[in-house]
């Protein structure tokens, strides 16, 4: 997660109300960054506006989310 991105529009908690909270300043945190990817991460990473979650692999390291452009 890049936290310097986020803008505090709180889309992760509504999509993974677990997986995410806002800190004092409303950005948002990851509960356990190193996490099992399922759908409603994915979900919560595809509703940020500007793309602040970053979803990869841990075994290969490979994006998930956002998809990498080619």
């Amino acid at each position: 997660m890049d936290r310097s991105l986020c803008v505090g529009s709180g889309q992760c908690l509504h999509h993974a109300p677990g997986g995410f909270r806002l800190d004092t300043a409303r950005r948002s945190r990851a509960l356990t960054p190193d996490t099992r990817a399922d759908e409603r991460l994915l979900e919560a990473a595809e509703s940020c506006p500007v793309e602040a979650i970053v979803i990869t692999l841990a075994e290969s390291g490979e994006a998930v989310f956002p998809p990498e452009e080619e």
